[in-house]
């Protein structure tokens, strides 16, 4: 579904962000991109959608070759890729509804955007996509009046309703506490479960990556040091993706809790 071939991004300072990064996710997949800061996740989450240009490689979605787009390309093919951001990145003055519908930008007209009139069934749908987060009762509610959990919401809602092929998410949990991580990270997770929806999550979290992605990518230095099950994040393991330390510990928090959904 999603193909990365010898992706590769240098700064102009000379930075090698990634280097050569060859990587499938297929349909329905969440994988948790994990590492130290400066590892390359989140350059590699924006060269995907060419927020951060490529210096080279290919990027491939549903056989469509993103890396090669015009301009008037790009934005078409951003439509089916969600993003979701660390610091939520909504209009702060603009209702949760407001908010939810400008993930409707790419197929509504300028001035229909500009006037906030969207169409009926997108509206329809931006409701659906409330209830199924818990925030139906909030809908007129500005939104720098929430909760940092209740603005995450509001940012998967404004992915989803683009209808997207995959979801990009950046650090989704990083200012949020223990539980309410752990609810965000359940709620993707289901989302993408029930839409067959592929997802790129961008965590540092190594625990709460193990109890909830199917798959895990580490990158160290710009390259892919592991890919594989979460069961196989060993010790010895997270000491090559983040050098020495008592991963032990980290590996217990999720065995001793169990099933965390």
């Amino acid at each position: 579904m999603l193909r990365l071939e010898t992706l590769s991004k240098t700064y102009k300072t000379g930075d090698q962000a990634l280097k050569a990064i060859d990587l499938e996710v297929p349909e329905g997949q969440v994988m948790a991109l994990i590492g130290p800061s400066g590892a390359g996740k989140s350059t590699l989450i924006r060269c995907i959608n060419r927020l951060v240009e490529p210096t080279d490689g290919r990027v491939t979605l549903r056989g469509e070759e993103i890396t090669r787009l015009t301009p008037l390309g790009l934005r078409r093919a951003r439509r089916r890729m969600g993003m979701i951001f660390q610091e939520y990145a909504l209009i702060e003055r603009l209702t949760v509804m407001e908010n939810v519908l400008s993930g409707r930008l790419g197929y509504v007209g300028f001035w229909r955007s500009f006037l906030r009139r969207y169409p009926q069934r997108d509206v329809d749908t931006a409701f659906r996509l409330l209830d199924r987060v818990d925030l139906l009762s909030m809908v007129d509610k500005r939104a720098d009046e929430l909760s940092g959990g209740q603005r995450q919401r509001v940012g998967i809602c404004r992915a989803l309703i683009q209808d997207p092929d995959l979801l990009l998410v950046d650090e989704p949990t990083a200012s949020l506490d223990p539980k309410t991580s752990r609810q965000i990270m359940r709620l993707i997770c289901e989302l993408c479960e029930e839409r067959q929806l592929a997802a790129i999550i961008n965590i540092h979290d190594v625990a709460l990556a193990q109890m909830f992605v199917q798959r895990v990518v580490g990158l160290r230095q710009g390259h892919i040091a592991f890919d594989g099950p979460p069961g196989s994040l060993t010790p010895d393991v997270l000491t090559m993706i983040y050098g020495e330390e008592d991963w032990e510990r980290t590996i217990r928090r999720v065995d001793d809790g169990g099933d965390a959904r």
